[in-house]
C-alpha cells in the first residue's frame, strides 16, 4: 500500500496533518509530528497533547493524513482506520519503530494511535505539469525559504 517513495517522504517530513470529525459533524485537522511507519501498511503516531484529536477518533476511527514536502511540492495522503493502543498492549514492532525514531519523546507518550491504511496516495504539484523538474522545485523553495 504504502510505497518506498511514499515511505520516505513521511519518515523524512514526520509531522503529518490528521484529519477527523467532531462529535458534531465538523471536520478538525490537527498537526502531529510523532509519525512512525510500522509497515507497509500501518502508521503510528503517539499522544502528546492529542486530547480532542484521540477523543474523535474513540467515536469515529476514520481518518486521513496528509504529509507535506514543502520543498519538492509532493504530499502522501493516507486513508485509513485507526485504533489507541495503550502502551502495556503495544506490540513489539510497535516499540521498536518509536524507539528508533522518537527515544525520548517514548516516555511522555501515554498511548500509541496505530492506523491501518486503507488507500495511500502520492499528490504532486501542478508544476510536474508544466515541465517542472524536483530538483529544479527543491532549489527554488529552498530559495525563497532561505530569503525569509
Amino acid at each position: 500500500m504504502l510505497t518506498e517513495e511514499m515511505k520516505a517522504l513521511i519518515r523524512a517530513y514526520s509531522a503529518g496533518s490528521v484529519a477527523t470529525i467532531n462529535a458534531d459533524g465538523t471536520p478538525s485537522v490537527s498537526p502531529k509530528a510523532t509519525f512512525v511507519v510500522v509497515d507497509d501498511e500501518t502508521l503510528a503516531f503517539g499522544h502528546l497533547r492529542s486530547p480532542g484529536t484521540l477523543a474523535n477518533l474513540r467515536a469515529n476511527p476514520a481518518v486521513e493524513v496528509c504529509f507535506t514536502d514543502v520543498l519538492s511540492r509532493k504530499a502522501v495522503r493516507v486513508t485509513g482506520t485507526a485504533s489507541i493502543v495503550g502502551k502495556v498492549e503495544a506490540p513489539q514492532r510497535l516499540w521498536d519503530a518509536f524507539n528508533e525514531a522518537w527515544e525520548d519523546y517514548v516516555p511522555y507518550m501515554p498511548e500509541f494511535v496505530v492506523i491501518k491504511v486503507s488507500a495511500a496516495e502520492l499528490i504532486l504539484s501542478p508544476a510536474y505539469d508544466f515541465g517542472h523538474t524536483e530538483a529544479e522545485l527543491r532549489a527554488a523553495n529552498l530559495e525563497r525559504l532561505n530569503a525569509l
